[in-house]
């Protein structure tokens, strides 16, 4: 006799995979096997989770149109069936799979598309936290400024890309009207976070991405500026900082000190 977690495999298999027969033990009101209520069944699921795909990435969905989206977002559910009971956790690979997926080479922005969306989702479910205050920022001593370090809103997102990736996704999600779009003519780094009760997108300046990742990562005010200024020599630093505060960006920095560690957060 079978376990209960061999038996909940094979089911979990058989969903996936229109190949393999109904798993045993299933039947009708008749008592008797019952494939047919089993296909509409995995049917039902599949739809389900295309549906749920579609939802998370309406952009991609009107780029490709419904039917090339509907094809490709059924051999991602085939191939890569959720392992999470919560739907807000499925589809994190999407993009890694459309970067992947033959038919839409044509389209090589599109996957950056789909992790802008996918950012957007997760930034709108992250955690609440206070951003940091400009008059937090401003107590601390201007000769240890470049000794600061800082932790990010919980929503932060960061999206680079090689294309005009913002433009594009602006185009075509909401009142958006497509558009001819110049590849060739660079890509946009984009900053989403959620610092109130609104998912905001914006665009990021010359080095902007290489400094807040840097500062994400744990660096130094100095240190996250020299990796901005090798990324792109235009970089400013006064722009940057006062900008990211307005945004939200910040929850709390730090000044390491040898005997304590001294926290300027968003609460006297």
């Amino acid at each position: 006799m079978q376990s209960l977690a061999d038996r909940l495999h094979g089911f979990a298999a058989a969903l996936f995979d229109p190949a393999l027969v109904a798993p045993p033990g299933l039947v009708g009101p008749d008592g008797q096997p019952s494939p047919k209520r089993f296909s509409v069944y995995r049917n039902n699921v599949v739809v389900g989770l295309i549906g749920a795909l579609k939802a998370n990435f309406p952009a991609v969905c009107r780029i490709v149109g419904e039917e090339f989206f509907d094809a490709m977002a059924r051999i991602f559910v085939v191939s890569e069936p959720p392992t999470s009971p919560i739907l807000l956790h499925y589809g994190a690979g999407f993009a890694d799979f459309i970067a992947g997926f033959e038919p839409a080479a044509s389209l090589p922005y599109l996957p950056d598309v789909a992790r802008l969306e996918r950012a957007w989702l997760e930034s709108y479910h992250a955690a609440e936290a206070i951003p940091l205050t400009p008059e937090a920022l401003a107590a601390i001593p201007g000769d240890r400024a470049a000794d600061l370090t800082f932790s990010v809103h919980p929503s932060l997102r960061l999206i680079w890309s090689r294309f005009p990736v913002l433009t594009i996704w602006q185009m075509n999600v909401g009142d958006g009207v497509p558009g001819p779009v110049d590849l060739t003519a660079g890509g946009e780094d984009v900053l989403v976070m959620r610092p109130a009760g609104e998912v905001e997108v914006r665009a990021m300046p010359p080095g902007g991405y290489e400094f807040v990742e840097a500062l994400q990562q744990g660096h130094s005010l100095t240190d996250a500026m020299k990796v901005a200024l090798h990324a792109d020599p235009r970089f400013d630093l006064s722009g940057n900082i006062r900008d990211l505060i307005t945004a939200g960006v910040f929850v709390e920095c730090y000044l390491n000190d040898e005997s304590e560690l001294q926290k300027q957060g968003a609460r006297p």
